[in-house]
């Protein structure tokens, strides 16, 4: 029997950039609202949509042989899981998230000493009941379904919640006092599948491909034609550290020179590259970027 590789993908908040990273990697993931697995382009792989949050269980427990989730939740279960890759990207700013502790912006506490005794209304109880243990804070720590913004202060007198912005905690009139912790998003697998031969130079091809897919992130090609004799002056236009690569066109007076250069600076170096002689630039898109 051909082996196949389970793959756990994050259902909710996490699975449109998952799967439009996967799709920048070159796996072409089909998700439907009627089933939850997906089609995946690739034999090799079976996958299977997961809550973020009882991700890292599953794959403990050998289910899947792998997943992808917050650092957060992994922490939250203690799952003894193998961590393959650190993905930094998330549902808006394929940044890092942080728990937060918040308060109402009337509200007297200043840290988590202030909290002895108090009620804390939060989704990551367990990780908060550890965070408060190591500050020596005895609390009532209450499970959340939901819209945890706007249970202070009647319903309680803090919260530890996810943020990217802060945006939502402002507009509920919140203000945060401490991280609890930081998360981003991480492929872990079940530790049999790692030490498996053939399990694991898949993850770690998968890997590859998702590494390069966030490196591309943000960043173009440009191509560009050159006189030597102008070469110099286009090369001290493009940003310093950048080293292009330069090759000899049919005409031996010409050379074509091609970078990588982040996205947000190339309208300003365009006509710059233009004045010093570049001819025929071209600027494209990258899926990845594999070092």
């Amino acid at each position: 029997m051909t082996p196949k590789l389970k793959l756990g993908i994050p259902k909710g908040s996490l699975e449109t950039a998952t799967v439009d990273l996967f799709r920048r990697a070159g796996f072409n993931i089909s998700v439907s609202s009627r089933s939850y697995f997906p089609g995946i382009d690739d034999p090799d792989i079976e996958c299977m949509l997961i809550r973020a949050q009882e991700m890292a269980r599953y794959v403990e427990d050998g289910v899947l042989d792998a997943g992808l989730t917050g650092r957060d939740w992994v922490i939250e279960n203690d799952a003894q899981v193998q961590v393959v890759a650190d993905l930094i990207y998330a549902k808006q700013s394929f940044g890092k998230v942080r728990w937060v502790l918040a308060v109402p912006e009337s509200s007297p506490v200043q840290s988590v000493k202030d909290l002895q005794g108090k009620i804390i209304a939060t989704e990551l109880v367990g990780a908060t009941q550890r965070y408060l243990a190591g500050h020596g804070v005895t609390a009532k720590v209450e499970f959340s379904w939901g819209a945890t913004e706007v249970k202070p202060p009647v319903l309680a007198d803090a919260i530890v919640e996810v943020t990217e912005t802060g945006s939502s905690l402002r507009a509920n009139n919140l203000r945060i006092v401490e991280t609890v912790l930081e998360s981003n998003t991480q492929l872990i697998a079940n530790v049999d599948s790692w030490n498996d031969g053939w399990k694991r130079r898949k993850l770690e091809d998968v890997k590859m491909l998702l590494d390069g897919a966030i490196a591309a992130l943000g960043k173009v090609g440009l191509m560009l034609n050159v006189k030597k004799d102008d070469l110099q002056s286009v090369l001290a236009v493009l940003p310093a550290l950048k080293r292009p690569t330069i090759s000899q066109l049919s005409d031996d007076d010409w050379v074509a020179v091609n970078t990588i250069l982040d996205e947000s600076t190339v309208r300003r170096i365009i006509p710059r590259l233009k004045e010093a002689g570049a001819q025929g630039i071209v600027e494209y898109p990258l899926n990845k970027i594999v070092m």
